[in-house]
């Protein structure tokens, strides 16, 4: 996992392109288009659900004026293509007419065209004058934009618009088919981190869902990446994670060594997924940053809250092996928005998720193992408004956040869970014992989950009966896990 934080923005100005044709014998000098100009954190995202209003749109985006414009009906495919070809080969806009003509006319009084250029069977009521395309030798040329506006665009769906961004001198970013979160294709995060500071617009109607496009853009910008993939957690990944405390042997795996053993052993549990797998395996630590407690201790509340620099050795190493680092927290009679505030330190780092563990979360008169513990819905989705918050704030890629249960009972009004653009859910299935009761607690727990949640499954290195081969779990447990911790 890399990390390469952008600290500030650069500032940005986009030149003016000249539009002119070749000199000759009593020619006038054609008038020059000019670029809009955009802030260079400016976010604009053209996502209308026809391509003829998403072409206007993005003129209108890219382009102050312009001398003239290329005009293709959309329903006429070879039309279009040819209509884009010729835009960018005399750096003006291509427009399409749709269902409303007069949209086109409108965009090119704006534009204060004196001219357009008809690509097949046009029929378009305006005072702007028609012409034919400009003879050989007296093409329009652009100037040279001393930085460029960013457009992030699906290119088969929308060649009228991305040619007037090309016309413009925009630089084009290439969504994968069939992907419509920035966040979720590794190209496209690079590709925004080597132009940050550029204003960016989000092309297609794949981002017409979007939520939260500024904060995308701004994370991205960052080029922190998971692997050679994207950004979100579960999208393109899955994890192996040793669970456990510093020191702490008897409360899992993680605890039976020191942060760089611990490094060596996670790779070695994720390599032995490989070939079994059909995503991408990382390696990851679950660190128990508060331990249930026996005693009340001094505040009262049946849990023992670790120091930040207890964690930090464990989650540097993480961190420098390109691990990420999940943070657990077991309240006792405390709350997890309250526990998690403490942490937050270590949250602001793009690599550290939270876990939230019902299982101890105890009411005013409960003793940890001495009953089962449960939050409410509204509980945890005032950790998840708190978490989504601190990402967008920070401008932090998205984060994962892993709900621990093995009963129903232990999240109640599980169907009221707030989601979160910045946040990937899961819930971590934590039965443990016999392979047909796991499996049985696993079924259970998906009737009627939160859709797009995300799976968890953990393996207990002492307790399954049997424990389950890294194979196994990718072929019997279904649907596949995303997150595979092992105590």
């Amino acid at each position: 996992m890399r990390s390469r934080p952008v600290r500030s923005l650069l500032a940005l100005t986009v030149a003016g392109l000249v539009l002119g044709v070749a000199a000759c014998s009593g020619a006038a000098p054609t008038p020059r288009p000019t670029l809009a100009r955009a802030a260079s954190d400016a976010v604009t995202v053209v996502a209308q659900d026809s391509a003829a209003d998403r072409s206007v749109r993005a003129s209108r985006t890219l382009f102050r004026s312009s001398p003239g414009a290329v005009v293709a009906r959309s329903d006429d495919a070879g039309a279009v293509r040819r209509a884009a070809t010729a835009a960018v080969r005399a750096h003006v806009p291509a427009l399409l007419v749709g269902d409303d003509p007069r949209t086109v006319d409108r965009e090119l009084r704006r534009l204060g065209a004196t001219w357009y250029q008809a690509v097949g069977d046009v029929t378009l009521d305006t005072s702007v004058a028609e012409r034919d395309a400009p003879e050989a030798g007296r093409r329009a040329e652009a100037g040279r934009a001393s930085r460029q506006t960013v457009v992030v665009a699906e290119r088969s769906d929308d060649a009228a618009a991305v040619a007037t961004a090309r016309a413009a001198g925009a630089q084009l970013v290439d969504m994968p088919s069939g992907v419509s979160d920035p966040a979720a294709s590794g190209s496209v995060v690079e590709a925004l981190h080597r132009a940050a500071g550029r204003p960016t617009l989000l092309l297609g109607a794949a981002f017409a869902d979007l939520r939260e496009p500024a904060w995308v853009v701004r994370a991205a910008q960052t080029g922190y990446r998971i692997g050679d993939g994207g950004q979100r957690p579960f999208d393109g990944h899955r994890y192996t994670a040793l669970y456990g405390a510093p020191g702490a042997p008897v409360l899992g795996v993680l605890g039976e060594q020191g942060p760089a053993d611990s490094v060596r052993r996670a790779e070695e549990t994720a390599r032995a997924y490989r070939g079994s797998s059909d995503e991408p395996v990382t390696p990851a630590f679950e660190v128990i940053a508060t331990v249930a407690a026996g005693e009340a201790g001094e505040d009262g509340d049946y849990s023992r809250e670790l120091p930040v620099s207890s964690l930090e050795p464990y989650v540097d190493a993480a961190h420098d092996a390109g691990l990420p680092t999940i943070i657990d927290l077991q309240p006792g009679r405390s709350d997890f928005l309250s526990q998690a505030k403490r942490y937050e330190s270590l949250l602001q780092r793009p690599d550290v998720w939270l876990a939230l563990d019902p299982e101890w979360r105890l009411g005013p008169d409960q003793v940890p193992l001495e009953q089962i513990g449960s939050v409410s819905a509204e509980e945890v989705n005032e950790v998840s408004s708190w978490l989504a918050g601190l990402v967008r704030r920070e401008g932090l890629p998205p984060k994962a956040l892993v709900l621990h249960q093995f009963r129903l009972s232990m999240i109640s009004d599980r169907d009221a869970l707030a989601s979160h653009p910045e946040l990937d859910l899961l819930v971590h299935v934590d039965g443990q014992g016999s392979q047909p009761d796991k499996q049985a607690t696993w079924k259970a727990l998906h009737v009627g989950a939160p859709r797009g949640v995300h799976w968890g499954w953990k393996n207990f290195i002492d307790e399954d009966t049997p424990m389950l081969t890294p194979e196994q779990t990718m072929t019997e447990v279904e649907p596949t896990p995303s997150l595979v911790t092992y105590q």
